[in-house]
């Protein structure tokens, strides 16, 4: 009796002693990617770049799936259930919907380097080839025979970074004087004559429907346009001043905590800081953080003047009040066309 307890010992022993060494089997890990609608390019790239880091790294599988349209309105579906691991956005405004929702944690933006900002962008012009309209700076959009097409700021990022960008070039032209600011917006505003939800909406009507005379874009999106719709002869005009868009990102804890995907959710957005991320950013004309990458495009990025939403603004919280919110000032100065 002895003799086989003994050995049923060993068994057990043997059996826990090589389950100890042998290595943990690969997974394949599923993870969504929620992010505003001129960015798809730019992720598509770095998720097979980051699934070939992260199987050499841990020799998982990564899937990333990728959901894409107004940052706002993205932002909101993820409030309403749209189950994303991961928030890539082009505004603090829209991550902080979810921390009022409870989604994510009231210090965020402290979690990764630079406020959780991994590349910038900034709001140019998009003209027809030739620029026979002669648009270079924003007095130019306020003229009567002028068809500026923008997105909707009350639905899009990029048509909020666009509002701001006018509000804060009168602004600084004016001095402070808030209700020149005012005019100049609604005289740019009159002369718009379709307002899309998106930033990619609105690049199809500029061009490929052929609407408008300028288009008014994040500087990615204007490269974007004119390698997708290379026989409309697009050209990139850069004001001499502009609105440094800041594209923060966060790891949403309620859904990562769910899915028992936080380790590989943070994972890929860390990997943005790295040289290979910022890389991609900047092959992708999203401007990146690290400043020896960014010395490498130096003739991509011209030089621009930057001001900020807290600039001109107030900070994104103040802004969405008074002009973005219900019966804000785009609201009042916004009049469809019929």
């Amino acid at each position: 009796m002895r003799n086989g307890v003994t050995q049923i010992i060993g068994v057990l022993l043997a059996a826990v002693t090589f389950s100890a060494y042998q290595p943990a089997l690969a997974a394949d890990v599923k993870i969504l990617n929620v992010s505003y609608d001129v960015t798809r390019e730019f992720y598509q790239d770095y998720n097979q770049a980051f699934a070939a880091y992260w199987k050499d790294k841990t020799g998982d599988t990564v899937k990333v799936s990728q959901s894409h349209d107004g940052s706002s309105k993205q932002a909101q579906s993820v409030l309403n259930g749209l189950e994303a691991d991961v928030v890539t956005m082009n505004q603090a405004q829209d991550i902080e919907l979810l921390r009022t929702g409870k989604l994510i944690p009231q210090n965020w933006a402290t979690r990764l380097p630079n406020q959780s900002v991994p590349y910038t962008s900034t709001i140019v012009f998009v003209v027809r080839q030739g620029n026979p309209k002669h648009i270079r700076n924003w007095d130019d959009l306020v003229r009567t025979n002028i068809s500026v097409i923008i997105p909707n700021p009350k639905t899009s990022g990029n048509g909020r970074y666009s509002y701001l960008a006018a509000w804060g070039y009168a602004l600084k032209k004016s001095i402070g004087d808030e209700q020149q600011a005012r005019d100049f917006v609604a005289k740019l505003f009159a002369n718009v004559p379709v307002l899309d939800t998106g930033g990619r909406g609105a690049t199809i009507t500029f061009a490929d429907r052929g609407i408008g005379d300028v288009l008014l874009t994040f500087e990615n999106e204007a490269a974007l346009a004119q390698k997708q719709f290379p026989t409309n002869l697009l050209q990139v005009v850069l004001p001499p001043v502009s609105i440094l868009a800041e594209n923060p990102v966060a790891w949403v804890d309620y859904n990562v905590k769910r899915h028992h995907t936080e380790t590989v959710a943070r994972a890929y957005l860390e990997y943005l800081y790295s040289d290979a991320g910022q890389e991609l950013a900047a092959q992708h004309f999203f401007r990146p953080k690290n400043q020896a990458i960014l010395a490498r495009y130096a003739t991509r990025y011209k030089p621009v003047e930057l001001f900020t939403v807290a600039d001109v603004a107030g900070g994104w919280q103040k802004a969405q009040a008074t002009h973005f919110a219900d019966g804000g000032i785009f609201d009042q100065i916004y009049q469809p066309h019929l």
